[in-house]
């Protein structure tokens, strides 16, 4: 870990101190420099859980990532740093789809002097800060949240309304790594899996959040969506380029596999409007 190096990437001069602030800092300057993305699975390209490949992908190359990067990293950064931090098992939807989701999420625990905090840049759209692990609703960028107690070891943190997944179940014991890397693999191979069925990229802007999902461009608020449908490979390039800060021209490769995916969505579900693809 080249911490100095990471921290240019993410915008900050100086390292922070081990406080919550320090935590909030970090935080939030990660979520506002680096996008998440699947782009790496959608064109058929290994994704790992290791931390090397992860650093020279996300920093030196100033790409984006899903949650095994994006918190991998941050995890990283903050252990250098010298955070007492945890890589903790996450549960997309488990709420719907049982224990058959563990592990298709990474979260951190960090230990402060005020208590144990949920850090999560990985989520895409989720908080823009660092949760303290207690129950009821909260507001992170002007986005409504809540956090449940769900047992004695499993917690469920809520989504914000214009969301992608509702909700996400985690524990704050320490991950099983193979699980992690096991679901990592399964992620980008099954067709199963929403990232190899659909191109993904979002952003927390300023203001709000960039969500890019197949051929759909939406700028949320927290009073307001704005919704744009991309024509053509090279305006999904420019986009990436400009709103999303990556530097990824192959993507222009994918457009039929995007407009074939973008019509069969909206035949399945003629009713839903295409913003919510």
């Amino acid at each position: 870990m080249d911490v100095d190096r990471y921290l240019a990437r993410i915008g900050l001069t100086r390292r922070p101190p081990c406080t919550l602030d320090g935590l909030r800092t970090l935080h939030r300057a990660h979520l506002l420099a680096i996008s998440y993305e699947n782009f790496d699975v959608q064109l058929g390209r290994p994704v790992t859980i290791e931390r090397a490949p992860i650093f020279d992908k996300l920093v030196n190359r100033r790409r984006g990532g899903w949650c095994y990067e994006m918190n991998g990293l941050f995890g990283w950064a903050l252990q250098a740093l010298g955070f007492n931090v945890t890589r903790a098992t996450g549960a997309v939807r488990r709420d719907s789809m049982g224990d058959v989701s563990e592990g298709n999420h990474l979260v951190l625990k960090v230990a402060l002097e005020e208590g144990a905090f949920l850090a999560d840049v990985g989520f895409g759209d989720g908080p823009r800060d660092p949760i303290r692990l207690a129950a009821g609703p909260f507001r992170s960028a002007g986005f409504e949240f809540a956090l449940a107690a769900l047992d004695e070891r499993w917690w469920r943190l809520t989504n914000h309304a214009n969301g992608g997944a509702e909700s996400f179940d985690f524990n704050t014991e320490p991950a099983d790594e193979k699980l992690l890397a096991d679901k990592c693999a399964f992620l980008q191979t099954s067709p199963q899996s929403p990232f190899v069925q659909n191109l993904v990229a979002q952003r927390h802007t300023p203001d709000g959040l960039l969500i890019l999902r197949g051929r759909v461009l939406r700028r949320v608020k927290p009073d307001s969506i704005d919704v744009q449908t991309i024509e053509s490979g090279a305006e999904l390039v420019s986009t990436v380029r400009g709103l999303f800060d990556l530097e990824v021209p192959e993507l222009a490769s994918l457009w039929p596999k995007i407009c074939a995916r973008h019509e069969a969505v909206l035949a399945q579900k003629p009713e839903v409007s295409a913003a919510s693809k």
